[in-house]
């Protein structure tokens, strides 16, 4: 799952990336507002996590530009605790949560989960494809019932193929899912990867669409 992160304070914005990065998340991190503006342009985020109070540009202001131009990804507002105003405002504006200063990590990644299953329609607690579950929370994956050992690479690989079943997806699509926003993929990455997979969940799911990509398929019975 790739975030987006808008916030000015170097101590909050660590934190956040460190933890979601331990979550298993892909976070891009920018602390200038108008920079974070413009990369949601360039980058399918499913969710961001916007600072109001910034410089240069109010956060309320960002959020409203978004929806002008129909950006509809889910966003999480941080406001600070006795901000009421500025809540009713930003959820008025777009926003689909908010969460008060200072707040707890953990929580911040349930609501991000949250709105992740909310805005995929996932009203099971897991994704499931022929005899392959799995479990975005828990990270952890199925097949027959039996524990698959996949990274959590190869698990986020395997969720954004299940989220688009039957659409082919391309490389390009693929990486900007799954890498930060200043790291650059070796080309062979991504090759390595599916190959992996498909060791672990079987060869007949992941299926290469020659000069268009990969796509993931019910296995024929």
């Amino acid at each position: 799952m790739k975030i987006l992160l808008i916030e000015d304070d170097n101590l909050i914005g660590d934190g956040i990336v460190s933890a979601f990065k331990k979550f298993g998340f892909s976070i891009d991190w920018f602390e200038d507002g108008l920079d974070g503006q413009e990369a949601i342009f360039m980058i399918n985020y499913e969710a961001v996590i916007l600072d109001l109070s910034l410089p240069n540009i109010d956060g309320l202001d960002i959020l409203k530009f978004w929806r002008e131009k129909n950006i509809k990804t889910p966003v999480i507002i941080l406001t600070a605790r006795d901000a009421i105003n500025q809540r009713v405002e930003g959820l008025t504006k777009g926003a689909d949560d908010y969460l008060c200063k200072p707040f707890s990590l953990a929580e911040l990644h349930a609501r991000v989960i949250a709105l992740n299953r909310r805005n995929y329609n996932l009203v099971k607690e897991y994704l499931e494809i022929g005899d392959i579950k799995l479990y975005p929370l828990e990270q952890k994956v199925l097949k027959n019932n039996n524990i698959v050992e996949l990274t959590t690479k190869e698990i986020k690989i395997l969720e954004l193929f299940i989220l688009n079943k039957g659409i082919v997806l391309s490389r390009e699509v693929i990486v900007e899912k799954l890498y930060d926003f200043d790291k650059e993929l070796n080309s062979n990455a991504l090759d390595v990867f599916i190959h992996a997979i498909r060791k672990k969940i079987g060869n007949d799911y992941i299926k290469t669409v020659y000069g268009a990509g990969y796509k993931l398929e019910e296995p024929k019975k």
